[in-house]
Order: structure tokens, then sequence, then C-alpha cells
């Protein structure tokens, strides 16, 4: 077993040669690159993208990025196209191709098969001289000068140097389509992720009770309006105008203060023009009212009348936290 120091100080050198071959594509970025993007912008087919063994995982993930960020996209494993998987790519389908040698079997094979079909050939390969560099129409230079494994034969570096280039070619890609944060919601509504992106505040107020009170109501309606809607609170309203809020904590406090309750009032009670969000407001944009405020309970208002209520159970359900 390696001593402690040991197992530190190679775990920092695998961090320092990836962030050193992931700094160095910054040289690789180039006119080729440029065109590249330009060609998937125009294109009318998807990006079809390929690779073999370490590499075809790399194109896996960069297939779902830019699915996710709008560029269609499907994958296609190198060692399956000559088996039938070809018929998949379209005459509009551009193709990337990943291998970090640009040499093994199954490329060397697939390489003038792309060719011939007439379909634009971009090589994402860490040897631009290699059989694929040659062939490729495009190249991405995804060059390492060493793998982070001691012995230099385990895909590490050049693996991460792959989808460092993936990943800038699907952000250029996203920022020419002018893709915001509502076109990622649209692709992204499962998850938390995707609730940050489009649950409104109004959206959780539906579902609650929508407590309400009059100004003018006892101590004791203002507790069974409090007790029979569960949010620990309730909203002081005339003509549907928002005048107050009275939370339980307001209540216990009131109980500390006062002995004789018959002639308290709700108005005299509330908190007078408490935080609201308009039923638009993102959820998530809630959330960060409520916790610069210190509060858990936050009204809703439709066109400044009251809406209903939201609470800061509510967002943790959602996994909006």
């Amino acid at each position: 077993m390696k001593s402690k120091k040991s197992i530190i100080d190679t775990a920092l050198r695998t961090l320092r040669l990836e962030a050193e071959a992931i700094n160095g594509l910054a040289g690789k970025i180039n006119d080729d690159f440029v065109r590249i993007v330009e060609l998937i912008i125009a294109n009318k087919g998807r990006v079809i993208v390929t690779g073999i063994g370490k590499s075809a995982i790399i194109a896996q993930k960069i297939v779902a990025t830019f699915n996710s960020t709008g560029t269609p996209a499907s994958f296609m494993h190198a060692a399956d196209a000559v088996h039938g998987d070809l018929g998949m790519i379209q005459k509009d389908d551009i193709v990337i191709c990943i291998s970090k040698s640009g040499n093994t079997p199954e490329i060397k094979l697939l390489s003038p098969l792309l060719k011939q079909s007439g379909n634009i050939m971009i090589g994402m390969v860490g040897q631009p001289d290699s059989d694929l560099g040659r062939q490729a129409d495009y190249i991405l230079n995804t060059h390492v000068e060493k793998e982070a494994c001691p012995h230099n034969l385990a895909p590490t570096t050049s693996t991460t140097a792959q989808l460092a280039m993936g990943d800038a070619l699907a952000v250029c890609l996203l920022n020419a389509r002018n893709f915001n944060e509502a076109d990622f919601a649209r692709y992204h509504p499962g998850g938390s992720l995707g609730r940050r992106l489009y649950l409104k505040a109004g959206d959780i107020a539906l579902r609650n009770q929508k407590p309400g009170i009059h100004p003018d109501a006892s101590v004791k309606d203002v507790i069974v309006e409090i007790s029979q809607n569960r949010l620990g609170a309730v909203v002081v309203i005339e003509h549907d105008i928002i005048l107050g809020i009275i939370t339980d904590g307001d209540i216990r406090r009131m109980l500390e203060k006062y002995t004789n309750l018959t002639d308290i009032k709700a108005s005299d009670l509330m908190s007078a023009r408490p935080k609201t969000v308009d039923r638009e407001m993102l959820a998530a944009e809630a959330l960060e009212l409520i916790k610069a405020n210190n509060i858990t309970q936050l009204p809703v208002t439709e066109g400044g009348r009251y809406f209903g209520m939201i609470h800061l159970h509510d967002l943790l359900q959602e996994g909006i936290i």
C-alpha cells in the first residue's frame, strides 16, 4: 500500500498534467475550429460523433451535450459503423470522428467510407499527420504530450483534452444559436435543474391553500385560519389587496406580550407591507428572496392582487434548494 504522501502526490500530478493538457488546447483553436462552428450552424442535418474505446465514451458525452444545448447529434460506434450503422448517416449530416492516434484499424477502415459518402468529416485527433488527420476535411487538434498514467498507456490526459475540446465546440455552438435559459429549460424539464429553470411561484401557490383574513378579524379567527391551511401564516387582505402577514411566530410573541386578547385584531398583529412575489417569478428567484429576508412564507400576487402563498418547504420538496 502506498503512503499517504505518495497517493496525494500522484493525484496532484494527474490533475496538473490534465490541466496542462487543457491549457495546451488554447493554441489549437484556429481557423479550422471557426469553420467547423460555422458549418455546423449552417448545416440542416445532424452531427454524427463516432469513436472507438475510450474515445467512443467521450463521443457519447459530446453528443449528450450537443443535444441538450440545441445541436441535434447522434452517436455511432466506429466498430458498429462497418456492420450496418453507417446507414444512420444521412446526406446532410456532419461526422466528427474522435481518435487519439488516428491510426486504429477501425478508424482507418471507417475514414475512407465516410469520405465516399460525401459527408463533411471532422477529425478530433491527437496526431494530425495520422490516417484520420489526412482523411479529415477539418481537424480539431487534441494532441497531448503524455498521459497521466505513469506508463503513458491508459487514456487519461488525452480523453480529458477530447472532452474539453468537445465542450468548447458545444459552448460556441450554443452562443452562435443564441441558446438561452428558456431553451435550456425546454430541453431539461425533468429533475431539479429543469424545475429551477421553469417552475414559477404561481405554479407552487396553486397547489397550496390560500390563507387570507380581514384586518378586523379576531385573534381566534387568525389562529384557526393559520391552523387550517398549514402554511404557518395568514395574509391580511382587503378587497384582495395585501395589507400584511401574520405568522405563527407573531402569534407566539402576542401571547407573551398580551394577557387580554379580546380587543386585538388581525391588523394589530400583522407585519405590514410584507415581501411578495409575482406569480410569474421563477421559484428559484423566490427562494433567493426568502433566504435574503430570513423568512419562510411568501405571498404571491397577480396584477397586484393576492394570488396565493408559497412556503420554504415547498421549494425543498421541489428540489429547488
